[in-house]
């Protein structure tokens, strides 16, 4: 909420993602960056896509900067949880007024409240 609180809506992703980068490291999280995680089918690694951020190697964590979260965005993350063989995620948009999240958890398939 804070890179919210501080730069307001209105920048591209990336910049956002750089200001989560420096309050993950200032909260001392473990976390990694822009990381290509393989994609499996059938136990199979068949490529990579890239994923914003994956924290204590178990939470992925996408980001959008967009003026409203979609159920392409949700789709994205489900299968993205699949394919990585995670439990978790987080859907943070930066782009409305408000900061927006889901919490995605794999075994429910679809995003939770927030």
């Amino acid at each position: 909420m804070s890179v919210h609180n501080e730069l307001g809506s209105g920048f591209p992703e990336v910049i956002y993602q750089r200001g989560l980068g420096v309050e993950l490291m200032a909260a001392d999280v473990a976390f990694q960056a822009e990381i290509h995680l393989p994609v499996f089918y059938k136990k199979t690694s068949i490529g990579s896509r890239r994923a914003d951020f994956l924290v204590d190697n178990q939470v992925l964590v996408e980001l959008e900067a967009t003026s409203e979260l979609t159920s392409l965005n949700y789709a994205q993350v489900i299968n993205y949880l699949k394919a990585y063989r995670l439990e978790v995620a987080l859907l943070i948009n930066f782009g409305e007024s408000s900061l927006r999240f889901k919490r995605f958890l794999h075994n429910t398939a679809r995003p939770l409240s927030h």
